[in-house]
């Protein structure tokens, strides 16, 4: 993905949740802490199960695989709690009034 994408409005992402879109073909979880929004992709790289049904806790920017408990940074993609090893993708986020754009991998 070169450029951004917009794939959701504000008003879709309420203040500390969360949100699955697809953008060419990847799924990637959403999270919103405030006027922020982050973005990785949503499925967990140990197994595969979605982060955006995982507990997503704003205040630590950091998100819980609801599977086996691998706990990755929502804003850079790393994993801080094992099992898994393999970092999360992380994608640059623009928000523009009330449209949330998702661009290149960061």
């Amino acid at each position: 993905m070169r450029d951004f994408k917009e794939v959701a409005h504000l008003d879709e992402v309420p203040d500390g949740a969360t949100k699955q879109v697809a953008v060419d073909g990847e799924l990637i979880g959403l999270f919103r802490d405030g006027d922020d929004v982050y973005a990785i992709g949503d499925v967990c790289t140990h197994q595969e199960a979605y982060l955006t049904e995982g507990e997503w806790e704003p205040d630590e920017l950091e998100v819980e695989c609801p599977l086996h408990g691998s706990r990755f940074d929502v804003e850079t993609g790393s994993v801080r709690i094992l099992p898994a090893t393999k970092p999360a993708r992380s994608y640059q986020v623009r928000v523009e009034g009330n449209s949330i754009s998702v661009g290149p991998r960061k």
